[in-house]
């Protein structure tokens, strides 16, 4: 899939008195501060990884764990993470970046709830894990 992005943005190519040249954008660029949850990345692999499948670029779970030299048992838990009902994903998409020590929420702790089937059984689990967790730690 070679998709192709195109940005326009206006930009200013300011020139300093020694000569060399600088480019100056019209907003400011704000990095924000922590770093992504691993759940997330995770859980935006697991989208990935199945979109390969379905597309026909990779053939299974097995050729993407060779690929990616993890195991298929990691490979299949990582992709289990697709499984989760759709709130729930997108809750673990949006949670908030982590500033300092570990992630409140580790994919282990997640594991039990994405072998769930059932959705209404996975909201269940997921608000049981969420009432365990420090209340500053997720929004």
């Amino acid at each position: 899939m070679n998709d192709r992005l195109t940005i326009n943005r206006k930009f200013h190519v300011a020139t300093k008195r020694c000569g060399s040249k600088q480019i100056q954008s019209g907003t400011a660029s704000v990095t924000p501060s922590g770093r992504v949850p691993r759940i997330s990345r995770l859980l935006a692999l697991a989208h990935h990884c199945f979109s390969l499948v379905q597309s026909g670029a990779i053939i299974n779970q097995s050729e993407l764990a060779h690929f990616g030299q993890i195991s298929t048992t990691r490979m299949t838990q990582i992709m289990w993470l697709d499984n989760l009902a759709p709130d729930i994903q997108e809750e673990i998409l949006f949670l908030p970046r982590t500033t300092q020590g570990r992630d409140s929420i580790k994919e282990a702790d997640i594991r039990p709830i994405a072998k769930t089937l059932d959705w209404k059984k996975q909201r269940q689990m997921w608000k049981q894990l969420m009432a365990t967790l420090p209340t500053h730690s997720v929004v």
